[in-house]
């Protein structure tokens, strides 16, 4: 006897969720930049024009839509009165928190730093 229609195939094993993303350095800087610049109740422009950067510009790189060069992220950060450090800074605890909220302790390798290897 042949069946005439085929038997239902197995429901498949819900495949594995995807790894959360790690965050993208330019999407942090964004946030730390809007973050301070909304905290002392500016405007784009306002902090565009004293950082003499275009004001479609900052707001990409507030959004994390560009990647912002070193002299466009210092000149925005002094803007707002704060250092390049600073913002980085802000930026890389920021990164920190995100993922430690994702990775347990036990499950990262100690590894300590041995600076850079400068042997070629």
């Amino acid at each position: 006897m042949i069946p005439l229609r085929p038997a239902p195939a197995r429901p498949a094993a819900p495949e594995p969720a995807p790894a959360p993303r790690e965050p993208l350095w330019r999407d942090l800087v964004g946030e730390v930049l809007r973050r301070e610049r909304q905290a002392q109740q500016r405007t784009l422009k306002d902090v565009a024009d004293a950082a003499r950067i275009s004001l479609p510009y900052l707001s990409e790189v507030e959004r994390g839509r560009k990647e912002a060069s070193s002299e466009v992220l210092a000149a925005a950060a002094h803007a707002l009165g704060l250092g390049l450090g600073d913002v980085l800074s802000l930026a890389q605890n920021e990164l920190a928190r995100r993922t430690a909220v994702r990775r347990s302790p036990a499950a990262l390798p100690h590894r300590p730093y041995r600076g850079l290897s400068l042997a070629a």
